[in-house]
């Protein structure tokens, strides 16, 4: 018995995986056609797409593994037909030219996307599509020269994946966007800190050029996360293969921001939105940490340390940042080495820790900071910076208690530190607040319980007299009853 899988890729993950080997697939959320191990679709044959009243038919097979997921771009030929073989529309009538759109928008039917998202480039295939993924109860009017869909009609669609052009959320917010022209060689990206030579053409959304470096001569360099270029263009380029070309249309927020510039004698108004065109010629690869012997290691990270001391220093926290958790990848505690080597690097790494430590608490990151500030003291406990750092993140934690133990260890090994005893000063005023705070709470806490207790204490009092008045006036009921009785 063959058991059937299902797996699925992304367009760009698909291509990732061209040369790998590989296969596609969907259900009901996911991109992709469900794709059986043993057979897979072959030209002529016929099956139901997920559980939407879709079927296909397979024409002809597509080229490659990429398969479209929105936003991509696709060019699209269909021909639309009742069951009797009227059309109801076309792109091909009169040799029109493919529809263009982003998958996920623009359909001319409900079922498309569904069908589009099971087809690779260059595929064709027909695809009959029950009433309800169809026009439903409402039926289609009669559109330019092409026939109505009446209501409740099943039809059938001829459709060719001309191409396709993955697009990438490069930011994750819609600000930038990265749609592939020409796909690249590989998988690789550049990394940050590596040297990328590029070509590109700067653009406003009117068409108007305000740059274009790379084509005369060398290719314009730039270093990945060094803010020499937009930030847009910079995190674009960090996605691109060797050899890639793509379109990037980067937000205001991750190009100029809301300040007017001036580009090669072109005024770029402020708040603009940029398109670039740019191909990645190649790049300079850093070795791989898995790569370097020890002292490569060692040097790279003391390397990446000071680049993020340098940017510390300017108030560039988040890069410096950045720096520090690179550096600390080269020198991570997995592995052995030489004793004197390791000695060096445990040096390094408490000083990145320490460092990055201190971005977190500029960058209001109190729970990072307090652990970075543990991995130091789980290897020096004695560290008087480390204890002052972890202090600072739990007062601004208001983990008052734990930094007035993280300062009584400090100044028991360094009792003349002056940043120390500040901070323990300050500790103390907020602790007599914070007691002033307390002291309030509870007594209105208390107060209101008094006021509660004593309003329930009246009304059962109420309720207790009101019932005493029902039993004597029932006492006298009873009473009166028994000497007519007698």
């Amino acid at each position: 018995m063959v058991r059937s899988s299902r797996i699925t890729f992304s367009s760009a993950a698909a291509v990732a995986m061209a040369g790998a080997g590989g296969s596609s697939s969907s259900d009901d959320d996911e991109a992709g056609e469900e794709i059986e191990s043993a057979p897979p679709l072959r030209v002529g044959e016929e099956r139901a797409i997920g559980s939407w009243g879709i079927r296909k038919r397979l024409l002809r097979a597509g080229q490659g593994w990429a398969i479209p997921v929105p936003p991509d771009e696709v060019s699209v030929h269909y021909v639309g037909a009742l069951p009797d073989g009227t059309v109801f529309a076309s792109t091909r009538d009169g040799g029109g030219e493919a529809r263009t759109f982003n998958l996920g928008s623009g359909h001319v039917l409900p079922a498309l996307p569904k069908v589009l998202k099971t087809m690779k480039e260059g595929e064709r295939a027909v695809v009959m599509v029950q009433s309800q993924y169809a026009f439903g109860e409402q039926g289609r009017a009669a559109k330019n020269q092409f026939s109505a869909v009446p209501p409740n009609s099943a039809v059938n669609m001829d459709v060719e994946l001309v191409s396709l052009k993955p697009v990438v959320d490069v930011t994750g917010d819609l600000k930038v966007m990265k749609k592939t022209l020409k796909s690249g060689d590989g998988i690789r990206t550049p990394h940050d800190g590596e040297t990328v030579h590029i070509r590109y053409t700067g653009s406003l959304e009117d068409g108007t050029v305000f740059g274009k470096f790379g084509f005369d001569g060398e290719p314009f360099e730039f270093i990945i996360d060094e803010e020499q270029v937009t930030v847009g263009l910079d995190r674009a380029v960090a996605t691109m293969a060797k050899g890639e070309l793509a379109e990037v249309t980067v937000t205001f927020e991750y190009g100029f921001g809301n300040t007017e510039v001036q580009r090669q004698s072109i005024t770029v108004p402020s708040c603009s939105t940029l398109i670039y065109e740019v191909e990645l010629i190649d790049f300079t690869k850093e070795k791989e940490s898995w790569e370097m012997s020890a002292h490569e290691k060692l040097e790279a990270a003391e390397k990446s340390k000071v680049a993020g001391n340098d940017l510390f220093k300017t108030g560039k926290f988040q890069r410096a940042a950045k720096k520090y958790s690179k550096a600390l990848s080269y020198i991570n505690e997995d592995g052995h080495v030489e004793d004197e080597v390791e000695k060096l690097m445990k040096t390094v790494r408490v000083s990145c820790w320490l460092n990055h430590a201190a971005c977190c608490l500029k960058l209001k990151d109190f729970a990072q900071a307090i652990s970075l500030c543990s991995k130091v003291l789980e290897t020096e406990s004695c560290n008087v910076k480390a204890l002052y750092r972890r202090a600072q993140a739990y007062v601004e934690s208001y983990d008052l208690e734990l930094a007035k133990t993280d300062l009584r260890k400090a100044l028991e090994l360094d009792p003349i530190n002056k940043e120390v005893k500040l901070l323990q000063a300050n500790l103390k005023k907020l602790q007599v607040e914070s007691n002033k705070r307390d002291a309030k709470l509870y007594a209105n806490m208390f107060d209101r319980i008094a006021k509660e207790s004593d309003a329930v204490s009246k009304k059962r009092k109420k309720e207790n007299a009101s019932n005493n008045e029902e039993t004597k006036s029932s006492d006298a009921e009873e009473a009166l009853d028994v000497v007519k009785e007698h």
